[in-house]
């Protein structure tokens, strides 16, 4: 008997049976991720579909279905259907005609074998039917599925040469999905570790970034290290141990992983805003792996967060060792004083009453936020003081 895809919530999606109507039953089947994560019981997000029909064809069948396309990579055969319940990725059967470790060019077929063959792992290679469920699998994947193996379809160097970003993908998937690890697919990317010199590093730290926050992040990266796979794109990559304690201190803390965090323990903290620079991170992620690189300083746990704000003071706790429990869902208070009131009190306006403000706020850190009968205690000592220098 043969293995049956059960029932999951995005097969009720609205508009989806009519999308699977307008292609036929016969020419159409969930595809990849969307198949492998139902069969493991996770709640798949993104849902792929294979067809035997022509990009123009599907384009065609889908307007005149009321269904909105947009040609995300036709030339590549994917049109993305737009339904009320979200976009489905519909892709025609294709095959490499040629490979550059980067870019590959197709040509369209309707052998769902010799689509399936161009994959890059056997769990990822897995059809099945959109009107019973029923699930194709050409090259074992449903075997290596049971068995959390990650394994390379065919010859693991050939994949690889087709594309290089197959060597981090295939750890990444090992950290998600895998227990053993096949050393076949290890080896051959060890051996082509280089590779990943041809890569964009946009493509690299998006791998990358997401290899971090797995479940098996940890024992994945020390694999990585130890066989030397980062060695040629991110040399500074040397050591785990800082990125094991901080996992552990995040599952203490119950704090939800990270992976820019995650990247600055992986990092010596001058390192940071080169390597985010390199692996062309966004403004915000730079910032914030620099931030997180920078230690906890010397205010304490709630003066940092007060300068620099809660997730920010997090990393930098958390990165640095140091514990998180009294700014973890601590809203920072407000100086209770303004320059308007030390105007009141005598101080000419300028930078008096700016110095006066900094020299009270570092005085209400540094004693922990106190009331405002105390602020008004140290904007008096502080106004006496200036207004004493001035009048002397």
């Amino acid at each position: 008997m043969g293995v049956t895809l059960p029932d999951a919530p995005f097969r009720h999606r609205e508009g989806l049976d009519r999308l699977i109507a307008a292609l036929g039953a016969d020419d159409a089947r969930y595809v990849g991720g969307i198949v492998r994560d139902t069969l493991l019981g996770i709640d798949a997000a993104d849902v792929d579909i294979a067809t035997r029909h022509q990009p123009d064809e599907v384009v065609d069948r889908l307007r005149a279905a009321g269904i909105k396309t947009v040609p995300t990579g036709i030339a590549h055969g994917t049109v993305t259907a737009v339904l009320a319940s979200g976009p489905v990725e519909v892709t025609t059967l294709r095959h490499d005609i040629s490979t550059d470790g980067r870019h590959a060019v197709v040509a369209f077929t309707d052998d769902w074998r010799e689509d399936a063959a161009r994959r890059d792992f056997t769990m990822n290679a897995l059809y099945a039917d959109t009107a019973t469920g029923a699930v194709f699998d050409y090259f074992g994947g449903l075997d290596d599925l049971a068995a959390r193996r990650v394994r390379f379809i065919g010859d693991a160097y050939r994949r690889i040469a087709e594309d290089h970003l197959r060597i981090l993908r295939f750890f990444r998937f090992h950290a998600r999905f895998g227990d053993e690890i096949d050393h076949a697919g290890l080896d051959a990317c060890t051996a082509r570790a280089n590779d990943l010199m041809a890569l964009s590093r946009e493509r690299i730290a998006s791998e990358l970034l997401k290899l971090l926050v797995a479940p098996r992040a940890i024992p994945v990266l020390a694999l990585m290290v130890e066989r030397g796979i980062l060695r040629a794109v991110l040399p500074e990559i040397t050591d785990t141990a800082r990125l094991a304690a901080l996992a552990a201190r995040e599952t203490t803390a119950g704090v939800v992983p990270n992976a820019i965090r995650r990247l600055a323990t992986l990092l010596p903290p001058a390192a940071a805003d080169t390597v985010g620079a390199r692996l062309k991170l966004s403004t915000a992620d730079r910032k914030r792996l620099v931030g997180s690189s920078q230690g906890a300083g010397d205010e304490g746990p709630r003066g940092l967060a007060y300068r620099i704000g809660e997730i920010a003071a997090i990393d930098r706790l958390l990165v640095a060792g140091e514990p998180i429990a009294d700014v973890k869902d601590w809203s920072p208070p407000r100086l209770p004083i303004g320059g308007g009131a030390l105007v009141e009190r005598g101080l000419t306006k300028g930078p008096d009453v700016a110095a006066v403000l900094r020299r009270i706020e570092t005085r209400w850190i540094a004693e922990d936020f106190p009331d405002a009968r105390r602020v008004d205690q140290l904007t008096e000592e502080a106004v006496s003081a200036v207004l004493g220098i001035s009048n002397a």
